[in-house]
């Protein structure tokens, strides 16, 4: 944001940049005091292919784009499906085909890292930290965080209640203690 700033005149470039930023992921501004965050697939494929090029090119990142890169670096196997935007914005990730969604799974990552930073639900910050320790890798906790997660949102859907933070918790919990 920096250079936008420094070459376009100030703050109102910074905020017309940020604007920009909220856009290009789908965050939606509502007046000054109500934003939203409803990205559409496109926003998020969109979204993960810019930051894979703008790495790339040594482009400076914001910081969203990242913690994205550092994700994206941990999965070379998805290089080739974030070189080609036009191709990823087209492209089916049907479970029946047997391909891994990489957004998706990226997608994952960024949200157990945003729950992990705001300890939301309470508790899962300690829960995870404690999971990658006993597996001596962040990465492969999330791995694992992202199955409890799964199981968490089948359960919700299922029986039509709420998410159940504290089952989600619970199971990351058991996998850092067995």
């Amino acid at each position: 944001m920096r250079r936008a700033a420094a070459g376009n005149g100030g703050a109102s470039s910074a905020g017309s940049h940020r604007q920009s930023h909220r856009q290009s992921i789908g965050q939606v501004s509502q007046g000054d005091n109500c934003r939203m965050f409803q990205p559409s697939q496109h926003d998020v494929r969109a979204f993960f292919c810019g930051t894979w090029r703008k790495q790339r090119a040594a482009e400076v990142l914001v910081p969203m784009e990242a913690q994205a890169a550092r994700w994206i670096d941990e999965h070379p196997e998805y290089h080739a499906d974030l070189a080609h935007e036009a191709a990823a914005l087209a492209a089916s990730y049907r479970v029946e085909d047997g391909r891994t969604n990489p957004f998706l799974h990226l997608s994952m990552h960024l949200s157990i890292a945003e729950q992990c930073s705001i300890d939301q639900p309470t508790g899962i910050r300690q829960a995870v930290d404690l999971l990658a320790a006993r597996r001596q890798s962040l990465h492969e906790a999330h791995h694992e965080v992202m199955e409890c997660l799964g199981e968490m949102i089948w359960a919700s859907q299922r029986s039509g209640l709420p998410p159940d933070g504290q089952a989600y918790i619970d199971c990351v919990r058991r996998r850092a203690t067995a």
